[in-house]
């Protein structure tokens, strides 16, 4: 075994300087991580008292400074604010000459390729895109997660192997993503996290509603095992009412939502169409029993399901959801599902 005391980062002979461009989640913990691979943070900018906090936590005593100073003072620099001020932000620090030839600009957005960065690759700067396939909380437990998650990178030829290096020097996994397909690949981890958070924060809030005291508790292993269960078989782990082609569950699953959380039902609607196609597609759902479950999601979308013979037992019919069910609020018609943006 080797006892040979290992020097402590800030000792080692620094190979770049690092900046900071939007300390939010992502940005200090990057540099962080960086810095624990023997870089050194020497500059970080930020407007809110948050994101200032973040960095004094994660980077303390690296100065904050205007982003274009950020970028004097860096040969690499992380530009991780909001996917939709990104593209501004570059063309504005490379129209007023803060890009400098040679210097490494990174940006962490999942939805662009390198070629956002085609205004500072004029000025002679070296354009990377890695997006770390992760949520960030803004905590010190950020650096750790990086450990094994997965890096969605993209940019030119030349520069993939200078890329792929710094992710993992940060202890990620590089994953090449073409220029064209950023935004399905930032999609698929949209529905795949994002989505996700919703979903179990909704459920969460119904079960408090029908009595349970410790939803999380209850959802934990459930969802866990859920999982597990999908990255190990996809849809042969599809489980549950649609799956089974149980309609009648189904209708009485809406009645409640109507009546209890009616902002629920558009999402639960799409998430069941979506479990049924998927369901049918692989043989889970038989077919005679996909018509009345289609039927009943069908009336759902309208507002009119308990009037159908399917839940005769529920005792709910027209009258118990048609003050809700009728006014177009739940859903749009024609909508696949929620969609949204985020890192």
């Amino acid at each position: 075994m080797n006892t040979t005391p290992q020097p402590d980062p800030k000792d080692r002979p620094a190979r770049l300087t690092v900046g900071v461009v939007g300390a939010g989640r992502v940005g200090p913990a990057l540099a962080a991580s960086l810095q624990l691979a023997g870089h050194r943070p020497v500059a970080v900018s930020g407007v809110s008292d948050a994101s200032r906090r973040r960095a004094a936590a994660l980077l303390p005593d690296v100065p904050l400074m205007p982003p274009a100073e950020v970028l004097l003072h860096a040969e690499l620099v992380l530009l991780t604010v909001p996917d939709d001020a990104l593209p501004g932000l570059v063309t504005g620090l490379a129209e007023t000459g803060a890009v400098r030839p040679g210097q490494l600009l990174v940006h962490t957005s999942g939805r662009y390729g390198a070629r956002v960065l085609d205004p500072a690759l004029r000025a002679g700067a070296l354009p990377l895109a890695l997006h770390p396939a992760m949520t960030f909380t803004g905590t010190p437990v950020d650096v750790q997660r990086l450990a094994g998650c997965s890096f969605g990178v993209t940019a030119p030829e030349e520069l993939r192997l200078a890329a792929e290096a710094l992710v993992i020097e940060m202890g990620g996994e590089p994953e090449w993503i073409a220029e064209d397909r950023r935004p399905l690949y930032h999609a698929a981890l949209a529905l795949g996290s994002n989505h996700l958070i919703t979903l179990v924060a909704q459920s969460m809030e119904l079960l408090r509603t029908a009595g349970v005291e410790a939803p999380d508790r209850m959802l934990g292993p459930l969802l866990g095992a859920s999982l597990d269960n999908a990255l190990r078989s996809g849809d042969a782990a599809l489980t549950g009412p649609v799956a089974r082609g149980d309609a009648g569950t189904v209708a009485a699953h809406i009645v409640e939502l109507r009546a209890h959380a009616p902002q629920a039902v558009a999402g639960y609607l799409a998430m069941a169409r979506a479990t049924a196609d998927r369901a049918l597609d692989h043989g889970l759902l038989k077919a005679e029993l996909a018509e009345d479950l289609l039927g009943v999601l069908a009336d759902g979308a309208d507002g009119t399901t308990g009037s159908t013979g399917t839940t005769g037992s529920t005792g709910t019919g027209t009258t118990g959801t048609g003050s809700t069910g009728t006014t177009g609020t739940e859903e749009d018609p024609g909508t696949d599902g929620p969609e949204g943006d985020a890192r």
